[in-house]
């Protein structure tokens, strides 16, 4: 899309009267004729008012004056002179930007040669007039107008050069003058900010006066009359730069242009010499040496960028001046000025730990890319300087340290930071290259070492990525090839992480793209490298497209295909073919989105690419079979279906004209893809089809323009053709829309369907005119009110939505003009208003909007206020010709007095009994509606100010009268449990006593006591009876949730409609007429203040958190000095109150200080962000030094500030607007959260403990997957503690001190508080590869304090310290490390080990043994990180291998009986089976191979295989858990995969005694692990052969001890297990079962099989598992006897199994048990239910029919997708010809298994069974419906019910279909007729139906669609369903009387 740039502003000449006579004076002189026709112009010009002609006037006079060339140039005449003089006033006087000024510029321009001096000295004589008598107010015009006469101005130019000194000493004053203007305005931001923009501007403008002004400040300096004025000028202005630069409040925009200007001036002076680079180098060291060339007065100039104290940014600034202001580029450099080039980087990277805030880590990352960039500008100079060249070798110091600068930035938060620091890697490559011997960059060793350390980074590393595209871009994409042959797999397998897709879309586009040009090159001109190319990048490609996961498709989609695509076109045709060719593509796939899916993910792509055209009759761009396409438009996987509507909708071409098999697509796509709960399909959907009527709009616009034009008949009548399906199909798309919004439609067919209505009428339009292309005509009365009716729906969405699209449809259709429909649904808005239900107050408010815009609202108004006896004095009467705005206006304020009058009454109420309040007209609703109305008010063109000003004055008084009402409640200290929840009269009384009990005089003394109730008896509390039964009484229900909503959805309202007042009405001051006084905004600050500090019920401060933000926002940008200062002035008072909180003050301190963090990020939120943040810096500093504890220890009046400070610190590192201007304090804050944790005040430790969590979150980024230890959510050492260089010795002192308690002499455990902070912290650390050996910022000396926390006596301690070392380790020094560790341990049992018995204590023998168990523990955790790491180097394959097998042997014993701790034997067995489990054993011979001989041995003489005695037998303590498990995990590893690896003979006796031995062993644990391995192993086998079930059993395996277990399995995971394995197996190897010498045949087993299900509700594995194999079972019966019937007992069984299906389909059933059903109703589909024979009769396969239909309308979309399966399983010859095949999307299934059922029932001969049972189906159940009779309505109570479980299901449209089918049945020729008896008992219920739901209907209020619109919708829904049977009933009679 073009975006048009915005035309300036054209405004005429604004000059005063007398200047403007003056004027007109001067240009009535005598002169001759050119000169007066010249004056009589420029009067002209001067007389008119026209902008435009004033422009054309001055350019005339340009031409005038262009004429003069050639006359008499001895003396101009007076009047030309005055002339000229007139054009440089109005010069002078016009705005920068106003092309006026530029006409004038123009006509000054094309002043003759002659007369060019005289214009010069005229213009110079108007500029110097204006700078000397113009006031500061006008300094920033001055500054445009001499930037403006530098802008391609000769005239104006030479202007600037003769008023040289004149205009440098203005710019010094001007920089003087907002340097002292800048010291008043503390705490005014938005003023401060502005006085910023200005002072930049000066200093610019300074720079370009400079810059253009060079050869005459050189000239000046040479004549001694004008240096004197020239210097003074020159020392001013360094003297403020000097300022500038050393002053941190000023911004860094600011300072980084004083650093440019001040090396300008020095250049200015000095010039471009060694001179010049010697002086700045002097600056940049802060070295002030004796004997320099600068001058004197330069030097004392500077004379603060001296000082050694100045701040530590100053040397950034003067880098980036030198470098932005000194020429580097096709000069040679001096010595000076060489070395000044590398000192830059040498001071700048000095800096970079000092860096604390993010915006100076961007100038520095800014600063050295600008350096780098010098460099490589000076190094590509013909003589390269030699110092330079020599300096900067990659091997050399200076690159290396730049090189770990962009290691640590690389993944900086700031995108700017990261962008820079690849540039500066890429310089660095360029450095090296020019610096390096080596021609050929592949043979660098340099390069190539760099190449492969950055390959063996992992790919979570963010950085690795662009490193590695600028190496692409130096060493080609073949040379990567050659190192990593996976790397384009590898890199595809990551775009399935959002995070890291366009990283690695980046480099594959780099890679790809040079790799053709590699093979481009090598092979010429033919298409030969095209087969290399689509195997390296297109195959690998193709297979993640079939294979990958949605999102990771969505990902390829979005960020890579396109970009392959663009690169080879040619490539679609190969992925067509080669996609098409795949066997899924054809037949579809349950599991995945197949080959199908890939194709239209490329096709789709193509097509946006503008590779694909459109279709044709049969092949979409000549590639794809068009029912592939319609296939895809209905897939089951939702991706596949956006992928092929993707292709559809998107073109490459705006204009492109739809063709009818797109329409026709479209029509197949709709009606099933509206009701999606995913909101990212809906999303898309409603985005693609938006596209499709974007191209329909655009092309209908270029046909009708075309059609206009067009001569040729035939071609009109083609255009006219495609209007006219145009038209047709947007009705019929209209249509669809409309039809969907009936009772009972769900949200997301809503939603979507008023959004697609909405972009029609955005895109054509409802209207009724004749004229254009519009849809008036496809709007109904019906389709209105189907809108209208939306309102009431409890998603705000939707009803927004509709709100939107009533006023865009035809009004006569929405039907609101009528009077008594106008009154009647204003008056329901007015009652939903005071409804107990808080979402019909939002209904109220949208009903409300709506009528605003009808004429006759204040009528209604009336007639309401008259029937309600309210009193109302509404303004003047619309008149008939009034405006749509004046209209608005006065509906509005005549609304909100309505509602203004109503809510004081109810307030009155509420103040004499809140109770009664809370129960009939709680104050929330009007408030909200009243508020909803003023955000819909235009404040700037209101018309009745006065009326405006009275309501905003009586609206914030009633505000405040509401808050006092119900602020009791929410400021008590438990609003929640206020008011207990009988609802029985007689406690009713009490009600009124505690709410005056709970007045707010609450405390903080749970420091010091516990606050007991005043014990006050209740006769002297007024009561209030809730229950009235006197004639005319109403009865109130009340409970504690109605009182606590209506006063916190008060506050709740009051907050927000103070905030919308102060946000949105005008302020009132002396030269402004506004609706809102300064008082007023300071009393709502104060109101919110109170309610801030001192509510305790968090929905109400966290709304008044929302008003206070709209206010503080106001404040700051209001133009009044006062109350700009209010937020800093209230931000000092709270910070003080709270530094001086004690127990006995008012602020909160439980409830994480309530609403005080709120109050004070409301008021720093009002800070602009681009503002030196003064606020923000104070605060922090402030609540740093609070939260810290005391150095006196912890009182009462340290305690509670300390509490106060962490919450608020906490609330502030979570807020996102702060964004990266809280990072320099993390360091802080880390360090008070792990000190406060030492503190003995719970309440601080636990807000300590939440400082710390959001710290954590705060730094390493939001917890990214499930795995706690990911490395996504950490960062390298290096990186860390540069950007937090204060925590490194913080960090270090506090682990030394922990760690120095961990291992005491004292006998006694000793846990420091701090232990588990620091190891949460450092296990997110870990070392870079690219760090090198040493580091001043390493993690080393981490290292010995870890592994000591690792004897902690503390079981989590351990565990933590033992993976905080993992990632301290490099991968490299893993083997040695874990050797060094196994060395450690005791090569064999002795006293050693036995010390604490010998001291006497159990405690010193248990942390003896838990010491000797946790190194263990260490070595554990390094060698999986080490041998499940990919990056692992592969040399250490051989002797480290040896060396760790070597240590662990001797000590082996630790795994025996040897040794008495089983906790440490469990350990020590795990450690064992990974190293035997992974290293691999080349020789018979090796050490692996002996290893585990030792280890078998070991476990065939343990207590699980081989125990001695009973004790063993039933092992038990400490440990025996956890080391059962580990030898059952070796036992299984070693019968399940590789027995014959470990030394054993006859494997296969083994594998069956081993596991025969565990699944009878004692202990459950072990024969859970048993059996979950071996299902593990049989699931596998299955995946491997692509089989939903095994045809044969793997191995041999003892099926009795199986079957037996399944009999007598005691334990119920044990038998879900059990069960499990036997499910997977063929049945073939179970049947017939045994139990020892017994045998249960089919029946047996499926009648225990379902007696294990009936009683294992408890478990709902147990029963998926049973009930699974039990359907398992009963196909297999059913498929012996498939010619007859069961019968007997078989038939017990079959009802038995049918009734438990159907209730695992029933809606509140699990997740799990209704997709178990799915599974078992799935893959009976071809046996049961569409077998030809009946085998379970047609009572139960209907049954099985209905609950399948069931679960494809269940709630849960996993549940659907499961059930839509079935169609996959439909035998070929029932899916009619035509109809799609594969799997599809639930709604579709739905319809096909439907339309399955009816063929199925004139097969089975049972057309008439199927009548009565679709019409029984279509009837539903009734009892839902019409229940509300029998049960109590419980609406008062519950105010926030759910209601129906189901959101997704559709109760008219199943019925709809169902009646569709029946209608095609009941013409099936040939079938039997239903009998009477059947017909007259449907027809009784029918019509009892009937009458039921037209009684209940009639009963409802009015306007039930809005009062009572759930009951309505059920009703009407029955009543539909009844008349579709009613019409089934007749047409069936009437076919038995013919």
């Amino acid at each position: 899309m073009v975006v048009k740039k915005k035309a300036p502003k054209v405004e005429a000449v604004a000059l005063d009267g007398a200047k403007l006579e003056s004027l007109r004076a001067s240009l009535s002189v005598d002169g001759d004729s050119g000169s007066r026709q010249l004056a009589q112009t420029l009067k002209d010009c001067l007389a008119s008012a026209d902008p435009v002609q004033q422009i054309q006037l001055v350019s005339k006079a340009g031409s005038m004056l262009e004429s003069l060339e050639g006359q008499n140039e001895s003396a101009p005449d007076a009047l030309l002179l005055a002339c000229l003089n007139a054009l440089g006033d109005i010069y002078i006087t016009l705005q920068a930007k106003n092309p006026l000024k530029r006409a004038i510029a123009s006509a000054l321009s094309n002043v003759p040669d002659w007369l060019q001096e005289k214009a010069v000295c005229i213009l110079s004589a108007c500029l110097s007039a204006s700078l000397s008598s113009l006031g500061s107010e006008h300094y920033s015009h001055l500054i445009d107008c001499i930037t403006s006469c530098l802008d391609a101005f000769p005239i104006g130019e030479s202007c600037i050069h003769h008023l040289l000194t004149e205009v440098l000493q203005f710019f010094k004053k001007a920089v003087s003058e907002y340097l002292e203007l800048n010291r008043g305005l503390v705490g005014r931001h938005v003023a401060q900010a502005q006085l910023m923009q200005s002072c930049l501007a000066v200093v610019k403008a300074s720079m370009l006066v400079v810059q253009r002004s060079q050869d005459v400040i050189s000239a000046a300096f040479l004549e001694t009359a004008m240096t004197s004025a020239l210097q003074e000028a020159f020392s001013g202005l360094l003297q403020c730069y000097t300022h500038i630069l050393t002053d941190e409040e000023f911004i860094q925009a600011v300072q980084s242009t004083a650093g440019m200007a001040v090396v300008l001036l020095i250049r200015s002076v000095m010039g471009n010499g060694d001179d010049t680079a010697d002086t700045v180098a002097s600056l940049l060291q802060s070295l002030d040496q004796e004997g320099s060339s600068a001058p004197q007065w330069l030097r004392k100039s500077c004379a603060g960028l001296y000082v050694s104290s100045r701040p530590a940014a100053v040397a950034l600034y003067l880098s980036h001046g030198a470098l932005a202001m000194l020429n580097w580029r096709g000069r040679a450099l001096g010595s000076q000025t060489e070395k000044l080039l590398l000192l830059i980087p040498d001071v700048i990277l000095s800096l970079d730990t000092r860096v604390k805030e993010s915006s100076t880590a961007m100038v520095v990352a800014r600063v050295l890319t600008l350096w780098s960039s010098a460099a490589v500008d000076c190094l590509q100079a013909d003589c390269p300087p030699p110092l330079l060249h020599l300096s900067l070798h990659g091997s050399f110091p200076l690159p290396l340290r730049l090189l770990h600068h962009i290691y640590t930035h690389w993944e900086h938060p700031l995108d700017g930071v990261r962008h820079q620091t690849r540039t500066l890697f890429r310089n660095l490559l360029v450095l090296h290259q020019h610096c390096s011997d080596h021609a050929d960059p592949t043979i660098d060793p340099y390069v190539t070492e760099l190449a492969q350390s950055l390959l063996a980074l992992e790919w979570h590393v963010k950085g690795k990525y662009s490193a590695l595209a600028c190496l692409t871009d130096h060493l080609g994409a073949e040379y990567l090839l050659r190192l990593d042959t996976t790397l384009p797999s590898s890199l595809l397998g990551l775009m399935g992480d959002q995070t890291l897709a366009p990283y690695a879309s980046e480099l594959l586009e780099r890679l790809f793209v040079s790799h053709k040009t590699q093979l481009c090159g090598g092979q010429g001109d033919g298409h030969g490298w095209m087969d290399d190319w689509h195997r390296t990048w297109v195959m690998p490609l193709l297979e993640v497209l079939c294979t990958a996961r949605l999102d990771q498709t969505t990902y390829i989609l979005d960020y890579f295909l396109p970009k392959l695509l663009r690169c080879s076109p040619a490539s679609l045709g190969h992925m067509v073919q080669v996609l098409q060719e795949m066997p899924s593509c054809l037949e579809g796939s349950t599991g995945s989105r197949g080959a199908l899916g890939a194709l239209m993910t490329c096709l789709r792509a193509a097509r946006s690419q503008g590779v694909l055209m459109t279709a044709d009759e049969q092949l979409w761009g000549g590639l794809v079979p068009l029912q592939l396409l319609r296939q895809a438009l209905v897939h089951k996987h939702d991706q596949v279906r956006m992928d092929a509507l993707g292709l559809v909708c998107e073109s490459h071409r705006s204009t492109e004209i739809l063709s009818t098999e797109e329409m026709k697509l479209i029509r197949h796509f709709l009606p099933s893809n509206l009701n999606s709960q995913s909101p990212g399909v809906r999303q898309q959907t409603v985005s693609l089809l938006k596209k499709l009527l974007c191209r329909m709009k655009d092309s209908t616009q270029s046909l009708q323009r075309r059609l206009a034009q067009e001569r040729d008949q035939q071609q009109r009548e083609r255009d006219q053709i495609v209007l006219n399906m145009y038209k047709e199909f947007l009705c019929w798309f209209c249509e669809t829309l409309f039809q969907v919004l009936q009772p009972g439609a769900s949200f997301s067919s809503c939603l979507v369907t008023l959004q697609l209505l909405g972009l029609v009428a955005d895109h054509f339009s409802f209207s009724m005119d004749s004229e254009g292309f519009t849809l008036g005509e496809c709007v109904t009365v019906p389709h209105a009110q189907a809108v209208l009716y939306c309102l009431p729906s409890n998603f705000l969405e939707v009803k927004q939505l509709a709100c939107t699209l009533l006023q865009k449809l035809p009004p006569a259709t929405v039907g609101l003009q009528e009077p008594e429909r106008l009154r009647s649904v204003l008056q329901a808005a007015l009652d939903l208003s005071t409804s107990t239900k808080p979402f019909d107050s939002v209904t109220a408010a949208h009903l409300l909007n709506l009528l605003l815009h009808q004429d006759g609202l204040q009528e209604a108004l009336l007639h309401c206020a008259q029937e309600q006896s309210i009193t109302l004095q509404l303004p003047a009467e619309i008149q008939p010709q009034a405006s749509e705005a004046t209209v608005l206006e006065k509906n509005k304020l005549a609304v909100i007095l309505f509602l203004m009058a109503c809510l004081k009454a109810e307030v009155a109420l509420a103040e004499m009994s809140l109770l009664q309040a809370a129960a009939s007209c709680p104050l929330y609703g009007r408030a909200h509606c009243i508020t909803a109305a003023l955000q819909q008010l235009s404040t700037g063109s209101l018309q009745l100010l006065a009326e405006w000003r009275n309501v905003v004055t009586d609206l914030i008084a009633l505000c405040y009268r509401m808050s006092d009402v119900v602020s009791p409640v929410v400021q008590s200290s438990s609003p929640e449990g206020l008011i207990p929840m009988d609802t029985d009269s007689e406690t009713s009384a009490g009600l009124q006593r505690i709410l005056q009990e709970i007045q707010p005089r609450d405390t903080n003394d749970f420091f010091t006591s516990a606050r007991e109730l005043d014990a006050t008896s209740e006769e002297q509390k007024p009561t209030f009876q809730t229950n009235s039964t006197g004639p005319g009484a109403e009865a109130y229900r009340v409970t504690a949730q109605m009182v606590l909503v209506c006063c916190w959805r008060s506050m709740k309202e009051v907050s927000m409609l103070l905030g919308e007042l102060c946000q949105s009405m005008p302020l009132h001051t002396p030269t402004h007429k506004g609706l809102i006084t300064e008082e007023q905004m300071e009393g709502v600050g104060q109101y919110f203040q109170e309610q801030l500090l001192q509510s305790r019920h968090r929905g109400a401060f966290e709304l008044a958190y929302v008003g206070f933000v709209r206010l503080t926002d106001t404040l700051c940008r209001s133009g009044s000095a006062t109350l700009q200062q209010l937020p800093a002035q209230w931000l000092k008072e709270v910070l003080e109150e709270v530094k001086c909180s004690d127990p006995s003050s008012k602020l909160c301190a439980t409830r994480r200080s309530a609403g005080i963090p709120f109050y004070i990020q409301a008021l720093l939120s009002s800070e602009p962000k681009s503002s030196s943040c003064s606020l923000l810096k104070m605060t922090m500093r402030e609540l740093t030094a609070l939260a810290m504890p005391s150095h006196g220890g912890a009182t009462e009046h340290s305690t509670v500030p300390q509490v106060h400070a962490l919450n608020i610190l906490r609330a502030l590192y979570r807020d996102t607007r702060l964004g990266e201007n809280i990072m320099p304090f993390v360091s802080e804050g880390m360090k008070a959260a792990v000190l406060g944790f030492t503190s003995p005040i719970w309440a601080v430790r636990n807000s300590s403990t939440l400082l710390f969590s959001t710290l954590i979150t705060r730094i390493f980024g939001v917890k990214r997957g499930k795995d706690e230890h990911s490395k996504k959510n950490r960062m390298t050492g290096r990186e860390f503690f540069t950007r937090f260089p204060a925590l490194y010795p913080f960090l270090l002192s506090q682990l030394e001190e922990a760690a120095s308690s961990v291992d005491s002499d004292s006998g006694q455990v000793k846990l420091h508080p701090s232990l588990f902070l620091l190891l949460l912290v450092l296990g997110r650390l870990y070392p870079s590869p690219m760090d090198g050996s040493s580091s001043p910022l390493g993690l080393a000396p981490f290292m010995p304090f870890i592994i000591s926390c690792a004897r902690s006596a503390v079981y989590r301690t351990r565990e933590m310290a033992a993976r905080a070392l993992v990632p301290f380790v490099l991968v490299t020094q893993v083997p040695s490390t874990a050797q060094t560790l196994l060395e450690s341990l005791p090569r064999e049992p002795g006293p050693g080990i036995q010390q604490n018995y010998i001291h006497g204590t159990l405690l010193q023998m248990c942390q003896r043994k838990k010491r000797r168990k946790e190194e263990e523990r260490v070595v554990l955790f390094l060698l999986r990180s080490y041998l499940t790491d990919t990056h692992r180097p592969q040399t250490l394959k051989g002797d480290q291998d040896s060396d760790i097998i070597g240590a662990l042997r001797p000590r082996l014993w630790l795994a025996t009986r040897r040794n008495p701790c089983l906790v440490t034997r469990g350990t020590m067995l795990d450690l064992v089976v990974d190293t035997c489990t992974f290293f691999s054993a080349p020789a018979e011979d090796s050490q692996v191979t002996t290893l585990r001989k030792e280890t078998l041995a070991i476990l065939l003489d343990s207590e699980l295989v081989a125990p001695r005695g009973l004790d063993e037998e039933l092992l038990s303590g400490p440990g025996a858990t956890q080391y059962l498990q580990s030898l059952t995990r070796l036992a299984t590893i070693i019968a399940l995969k590789s027995a014959g690896v470990w030394g054993t003979r006859g494997a296969d006796g083994m594998q069956k005694d081993l596991l025969q031995h565990l699944l009878q062993c004692p202990h459950y644990e072990v024969r859970q692990l048993a059996l979950e391995k071996l299902l593990e192993r049989f699931e596998t086998d299955r995946v491997k052969m692509q089989s939903s079930d095994l045809q044969s059993v793997p191995f041999d395996l003892h099926m009795t001890t199986l079957t037996h277990l399944a009999l007598h399995e005691p334990h119920p995971m044990c038998l879900a297990k059990v069960i499990q394995v036997l499910s997977v197996l063929p049945l073939s190897s179970l049947l017939p079962w045994r139990d020892g010498c017994m045998s249960l045949n089919d029946e047996e087993a499926l009648e225990h099989l379902l007696s294990v299900a009936e009683k294992s509700s408890h478990s709902l594995e147990l029963y998926c598992a049973a009930l699974s194999l039990a359907s398992r079972l009963m196909v297999h019966l059913a498929e012996k006897k498939p010619q007859e019937e069961l019968g007997g007992a078989a038939e017990v069984h079959v009802a038995l199994w049918g009734a438990m299906v159907t209730q695992c389909c029933s809606e509140e059933r699990p997740v799990e048990v209704k997709l178990t059903a799915a599974d078992v109703l799935v893959k009976a589909t071809p046996t049961l239910l569409t077998a030809l024979t009946l085998p379970l009769g047609v009572k139960h396969t209907l049954v099985l029919w209905q609950n399948l239909f069931t679960l494809l309308q269940d709630e849960d979309l996993d549940v659907r997708d499961r059930a839509a399966d079935f169609i996959c399983y439909v035998p070929k010859h029932l899916l009619t010809t035509g109809v799609v095949t594969g799997p599809v999307s639930p709604p579709v299934a739905l319809e096909m298994g439907v339309g399955v059922l009816c063929q199925l029932f004139q097969v089975w001969g049972q057309v008439a069974v199927g009548m009565i049972t679709l019409t029984e189906w279509l009837l539903g159940d009734n009892k839902a419906e019409l229940g509300s009779e029998e049960t109590p309505d419980l609406d008062e109570e519950f105010l926030f019910e759910k209601g129906d479980l189901n959101l997704w299901v559709e109760p008219l449209q199943w019925a709809r279909l169902l009646h569709t089918h029946l209608c095609a049945l009941s013409t099936v020729p040939g079938a039997p007729a239903v009998f009477p008896a059947e017909l007259a008992r449907l027809s009784t219920i029918v019509d009892n139906n009937a009458q039921s739901a037209e009684r209940a209907l009639t009963g409802l209020p009015a306007l039930p669609q809005f009062s009572a619109a759930i009951e309505h919708a059920k009703l009407t829904v029955l009543k539909e369903r009844a008349t579709l049977a009613q019409n089934v009933l007749a047409a069936l009679n009437q076919m038995d009387c013919c």
